[in-house]
């Protein structure tokens, strides 16, 4: 049985197979002690081996000048290599099928310029409605580029009245009306907002039985839910690696293109010398021939020093294992749902917008406000806890299990139950 006091949490605590991993991250501090940090969906914790990560990049730039692309235990020339194994897991994917490289709106558009091919017939996006700014971007100007108007060619999946996220078969439907008008499905993993973990599979397969390319903009689901993308048959996804992936502000992308397209070597895309062949890159010769797999989309050498601190955090996914994580995860929400219901038993002031279902939310509880939000928030930050405030009014709450403790949902909590607005 549940229980609402600090020895229950910390008794929670101590059974946790995996609390050891909060001592390998720096934790804010607020008035000499830890922060309650619940925002690891905006940017994650420094991992405490980046600094000598960093450091002996760059030693072997100081012994090495330019020799370091081809000396050393990890040579610069091939440096995007080392992550992929690590990128893979994260993701259910082959190694073949991820690369890291560029930012996350960059491989984006580089991925639209592969799979949006829109003809006078199809020509059509469908996407979540309330996306995230840079996707709402990247839609809008690509379907400028091809020469249609966004106000025609973006479909725009919007909750029922009354409701706050997305009904699958209201997606489903609505794939299956738009039919052999769409170009491409393209929607996040998990939303921003809301914290709505999609149904990734399902989506994926009604677009493929009406003809179109699926895929995913991954930033809020890489490294917090569960993702098999080579099996559920995605055609390609993006996402970044400074928000669960803790890589660092403006950390590299990682990109996922199915199997299928990367042994197309005719498939149209914008082109880079490090997606060349490998064999044949150093010998400048025109005739642009992709690396298969995803590596074929890379564009120029890695940026090793973002890499390194990003190789970190992915050896630690690696040794921890999703499957892991995401049962301390499902955990964690579940304990704070219940004791904000708790506190709701008396009066209705908290109401989590995220789903209910496990299978439909990931770390993420957004908790919708009333006028009072603003002061809540401030309240909040004044008593130690960094979250995420997001327009109109929405208080975001990641619950990390890499670093976020059951202690801190339930200090939370308390914090909420002594807000008076």
């Amino acid at each position: 049985m549940i229980r609402n006091t600090l020895s229950y949490a910390r008794e929670l605590d101590f059974k946790d197979s995996i609390k050891s991993y909060r001592e390998k991250f720096w934790m804010p501090q607020h008035e000499g002690k830890d922060c309650i940090y619940l925002c690891g969906n905006s940017l994650g914790l420094q991992p405490k081996d980046v600094k000598y990560a960093l450091l002996n990049e760059l030693d072997h730039w100081k012994e090495h000048g330019v020799e370091g692309h081809f000396k050393g235990s990890m040579p610069w020339m091939y440096y995007h290599k080392f992550l992929l194994e690590q990128s893979a897991n994260i993701v259910g994917a082959k190694k073949e099928e991820v690369v890291v490289m560029n930012t996350l709106t960059t491989n984006l558009h580089l991925m639209m310029v592969s799979f949006y091919r829109p003809t006078t017939e199809r020509f059509k996006i469908i996407m979540e409605g309330g996306a995230f700014p840079s996707d709402q971007y990247a839609m809008e100007s690509q379907v400028k580029w091809h020469g249609f108007a966004p106000e025609e060619a973006i479909v725009e999946l919007h909750p029922r009245e009354g409701e706050d996220t997305l009904r699958t078969e209201d997606i489903i439907e609505t794939i299956k009306k738009e039919g052999s008008q769409t170009a491409l499905i393209m929607m996040g993993g998990v939303n921003y907002y809301t914290g709505q973990f999609y149904d990734l599979a399902s989506i994926t397969k009604a677009g493929h039985a009406i003809g179109t390319k699926v895929g995913f903009d991954l930033a809020h689901a890489v490294g917090n839910v569960p993702l098999q993308l080579h099996d559920w048959n995605v055609d390609f996804a993006v996402w970044c690696s400074y928000k669960y992936l803790n890589s660092g502000p403006g950390g590299p992308s990682g990109v996922f293109v199915h199997e299928k397209h990367g042994k197309n070597p005719e498939l149209p895309r914008f082109a880079g010398w490090w997606g060349h062949n490998e064999d044949e890159r150093f010998q400048m010769k025109k005739g642009f021939i992709p690396m298969e797999g995803a590596a074929g989309w890379q564009l120029s050498n890695a940026q090793v020093f973002s890499m390194a601190a990003h190789k970190v955090s992915l050896d630690i996914f690696n040794e921890v294992g999703m499957t892991a994580l995401r049962e301390k995860s499902e955990k964690l929400t579940a304990y704070m749902i219940h004791l904000i219901e708790e506190l709701n038993r008396e009066q209705k002031r908290f109401n989590i917008i995220t789903p209910k279902k496990p299978e439909e939310r990931g770390c993420q509880l957004s908790i919708l406000t009333g006028k009072e939000g603003p002061k809540l928030f401030e309240f909040l930050t004044e008593k130690g806890v960094i979250a995420d405030w997001r327009e109109p009014n929405v208080i975001r709450i990641a619950i990390v299990p890499l670093y976020n403790s059951f202690e801190d949902v339930y200090r939370f909590v308390e914090l909420l139950n002594q807000f008076n607005s």
